[in-house]
């Protein structure tokens, strides 16, 4: 059964900086983060494939992802926090994009997500 476990979400004041980590039960070639706040549209932010790692340019420079733990973990960190970063935020996944992974991707497999409110 696939599982995908979000955590390192939390309150952080405004200009701080999190870490959000994703933990995969199984390897994925294709994993990436998004986000949805209350009302609003689902926002790609970063996917990471063995030949890519992409961003939102919407939020270039503040955004980076890296693998931990051989390979089954994807970390994202945001710095410079703003109130409107305030969303959940789910980690996805997709087990055949390689050169289609993209941070729009509709990742077939998601995380229940992790909140992150910005004060």
């Amino acid at each position: 059964d696939v599982q995908l476990v979000e955590s390192g979400g939390g309150s952080v004041r405004a200009g701080g900086s999190l870490t959000l980590y994703c933990a995969a039960s199984r390897f994925f070639p294709c994993m990436g983060w998004f986000r949805q706040g209350p009302g609003d549209r689902r926002e790609g932010l970063a996917s990471m494939s063995a030949s890519s790692v992409k961003y939102a340019d919407s939020l270039a420079g503040r955004l980076y992802i890296y693998k931990h733990l051989g390979n089954r973990t994807l970390n994202l960190q945001i710095d410079s926090l703003q109130p409107e970063d305030t969303a959940m935020y789910y980690c996805g996944a997709d087990p055949f994009a390689g050169a289609n992974c993209d941070t729009n991707l509709d990742f077939p497999y998601q995380g229940q997500g992790t909140q992150v409110t910005v004060s």
